[in-house]
């Protein structure tokens, strides 16, 4: 399951840990946050057999966290940011096939 991340362990968690992250920008209330939750969880289980630890999957309550929503420009839930050594990578919004956001994944690797 995705890893919740929040201001005090974007850095470390996300910027610093030498992987490609997929972070998940979302908020409890939002309908198409929830329809993508099962979606991460499948690829993150298919992404993880394949590759092991290259990916970090964690997640961003944008609630919670809003200055680090308005640091990545993140104007509406769900957003899906892909970071690589710190920098973004790519980035999806809204609701999006499994294989979108696992083919996002595989180009950014």
């Amino acid at each position: 399951m995705a890893e919740k991340v929040d201001g005090t362990s974007f850095r470390e968690k996300v910027l610093e840990n030498g992987r490609l992250s997929l972070i998940d920008f979302y908020s409890d209330s939002c309908v198409p946050c929830k329809r993508m939750a099962p979606v991460l969880a499948e690829l993150e289980e298919e992404l993880t057999a394949e590759f092991g630890n290259q990916v970090f999957f964690g997640k961003v309550n944008v609630a919670w966290n809003s200055e680090l929503a308005a640091e990545y420009h993140v104007l509406s839930a769900p957003t899906f940011l892909f970071l690589k050594d710190g920098k973004e990578v790519g980035r999806l919004g809204g609701v999006q096939p499994k294989l979108v956001l696992e083919l996002a994944v595989r180009e950014n690797l």
